[in-house]
C-alpha cells in the first residue's frame, strides 16, 4: 500500500510513518516546518524528520506546502497514494487569533486542496482527516457540572460517557481555529457524502505523545512535562487548573484509523480521545508527572481562560468502538505519562 501523510513531522504525522513503516508500506511524507513559523524555535520538528529518514527505510520527505494548489495536485499525481492520513494544521487557538489567514488557509484552504487532489487523481482512495473536537466550540462548557475536589466532570447522565458525535457545532464560540478546523471537518464529510469517497473525520481531544514539540499554545502534556522535569514555571488559565481533557496516545490514534482504513465509511465522523478512562485534570495530570519524575513545574494562575477552551471535555468513544469492536485503547493515562517523563529525560541528558 502506497500512503501519503501531511504533518508528517508532527506528533499524529511521525506515528503514522513509523506505524506503517513497520507495515512495510511506502510511506510520502508532507511537511514544510510550519511549526517552527507558527510556535519558534520550541516548535521546530526538524529533529523528527531527521529521525524518521534515519529510522524508516520505506519513507519519502516532500517539502511541500499544502496551500499550493499545484504542488499538492503534483504530488497526488506523481505518489498515487492508497490511503491519506491528513494530519497536517495550524493547532492553536490564541495563534489563529493573531494570524487568521493563515490559520484558515492551513486548516481550511489546505484540506480542500488535499480533498480535491485526491478526488480529482486517486478518488478510490481513503482519506482520514485529523479534526478536533473544538468544532464542538465552547457548547460543552454550558453541560451542566459539578466542581470536585480536583476537576470539574459532567453533572447530566446523558454525558456519563462523554461528548458523543451528535453533539452541536452551532451557536457556540468556536475561536477563529475552532471555525477554521469546522470549515475543513465539514468539507471532508462532504467529500465522502456527496462524492462518494471514502473519506473519514476523526475528532481528536489530546492526542499526544514522546515525540510531540510542546509548546505553551499547543501540545499541553508534552509541554507539562518538559517544564515540570527543570521546574520552571507553568502559568494555569482560568477555570482553578481543574478543567478535564481525555489524553490519547498517538499509537492508538494510528491504529483506528487502521481500523478504519480497511473498513471505511464515507463521510463518517468519530470523536476520538482517551474517553472517560484516561481522563484528567490538569491539576491531577501535574500530580501524575510529579510521581512519575519527583519533579513539578512552579505554578502561577490567571483567571483568565483561553477563549473557546473547554472547562471539561472527553470523548465518548461509544459509536468508534461499535463500528470497529477490535479496536481499543493500549495506553492507560500513567503508562503516557511514564513513557513521556523517560524520553523526555533521556533527552534532555543526551
Amino acid at each position: 500500500m502506497r500512503v501519503l501523510v501531511t504533518g508528517s513531522s508532527g506528533l499524529i504525522g511521525s506515528e503514522a510513518v513509523r506505524f506503517f513503516d513497520n507495515m512495510g508500506f511506502k510511506i510520502d511524507g508532507v511537511d514544510n516546518n510550519m511549526r517552527a513559523d507558527f510556535f519558534g524555535p520550541k516548535g521546530d520538528t526538524t529533529f523528527n524528520r531527521k529521525q524518521l529518514e534515519e529510522a524508516c527505510s520505506n519513507f519519502t520527505h516532500n517539502e511541500v506546502d499544502i496551500r499550493d494548489r499545484d504542488a499538492v495536485d503534483a504530488l497526488f499525481k506523481r505518489v498515487q497514494p492508497e490511503l491519506i492520513i491528513h494530519a497536517a494544521a495550524q493547532p492553536s487557538h490564541d495563534l489563529a487569533a493573531s494570524r487568521p489567514f493563515d490559520d484558515f488557509d492551513v486548516n481550511a484552504t489546505g484540506t480542500l486542496n488535499l480533498l480535491e487532489a485526491c478526488r480529482q487523481n486517486t478518488p478510490e482512495a481513503v482519506f482520514i482527516h485529523v479534526s478536533t473536537n473544538k468544532v464542538y466550540g465552547d457548547g460543552p462548557n454550558h453541560i451542566k457540572l459539578k466542581e470536585l475536589e480536583t476537576r470539574w466532570d459532567y453533572d447530566d447522565p446523558k454525558f456519563a460517557e462523554g461528548i458523543a458525535e451528535d453533539f452541536s457545532i452551532d451557536n457556540t464560540l468556536h475561536s477563529l481555529f475552532g471555525a477554521s478546523k469546522t470549515a475543513g471537518d465539514v468539507m471532508a464529510q462532504e467529500y465522502g457524502k456527496y462524492f462518494g469517497m471514502k473519506t473519514g473525520i476523526f475528532r481528536g481531544g489530546c492526542l499526544t505523545g514522546p515525540q510531540h514539540a510542546g509548546v505553551e499554545l499547543h501540545g499541553f502534556l508534552n509541554y507539562l512535562v518538559l517544564v515540570a522535569l527543570r521546574e520552571g514555571p507553568y502559568t494555569i488559565f482560568g477555570y482553578k487548573g481543574k478543567q478535564v481533557r481525555d489524553q490519547i496516545h498517538c499509537y492508538d490514534v494510528i491504529n483506528a484509523f487502521w481500523h478504519f482504513a480497511q473498513n471505511p465509511r464515507p463521510g463518517e465522523v468519530y470523536n476520538l480521545g482517551g474517553g472517560r478512562t484516561n481522563a484528567a485534570s490538569l491539576l491531577e495530570c501535574v500530580d501524575m508527572v510529579e510521581q512519575a519524575s519527583g519533579r513539578k513545574p512552579k505554578l502561577t494562575y490567571s483567571e483568565d481562560n483561553r477563549i473557546g477552551d473547554h472547562i471539561c471535555y472527553y470523548s465518548d468513544l461509544r459509536k468508534l468502538k461499535s463500528h470497529y469492536p477490535d479496536w481499543d485503547l493500549t495506553y492507560s493515562l500513567e503508562r503516557i505519562v511514564e513513557e513521556m517523563v523517560q524520553t523526555i529525560a533521556d533527552l534532555q541528558r543526551a
